[in-house]
């Protein structure tokens, strides 16, 4: 379990939250980007150059601690960001990645968006083994996830945020 120490959050190691630290102006980054809910900072070891990430200011270990409106609004500047990472780079596309957990690659346990500008024959590799699935599993599968859906939507109403709103 997560850690308070004067109001800078501990990582499961016991380490000082390396991101609550840069929102705390404790530790060096270079801001792209600041508002009242996140920032944009140079991410240090970039993959490649113009390589930048979105971070809620708040302390969140995965999106699935956020609410709604915050992670509609970090997700929002990092669109805004992948626009002027690509124009300033002159890449020719943009990944935005945003990883939940160790199996999903995330070794920083403060949520983050990585905005990676991209070109053809750039060498980063992502293995994506896709095989094509069956209808049938498919829409079992949808239906699993409307149902979660539904349950989800209706705790985001008890947060003040109108789960029917999210479906237009």
């Amino acid at each position: 379990m997560l850690a308070r120490m004067e109001g800078t959050k501990l990582t499961r190691a016991g380490k000082k939250c390396v991101f609550c630290e840069i929102v705390a102006g404790n530790e060096r980054a270079v801001k792209v980007y600041e508002d009242d809910v996140c920032i944009a900072i140079m991410d240090i070891a970039p993959v490649n150059r113009g390589h930048l990430l979105v971070m809620p200011k708040k302390h969140y270990g995965t999106v699935f601690e956020m609410s709604f409106d915050e992670a509609a609004h970090v997700f929002g500047v990092a669109c805004l960001m992948a626009k002027a990472v690509k124009e300033a780079v002159g890449a020719e596309g943009i990944n935005i990645l945003q990883n939940n957990g160790r199996a999903a690659w995330q070794y920083i346990p403060h949520v983050h968006v990585h905005v990676v500008p991209r070109w053809i024959g750039d060498r980063i590799e992502v293995y994506w083994p896709a095989e094509r699935s069956d209808y049938d599993e498919l829409e079992a599968l949808a239906t699993k996830i409307k149902e979660k859906v539904v349950v989800l939507g209706l705790r985001a109403t008890s947060l003040g945020t109108s789960a029917e709103s999210h479906r237009r």
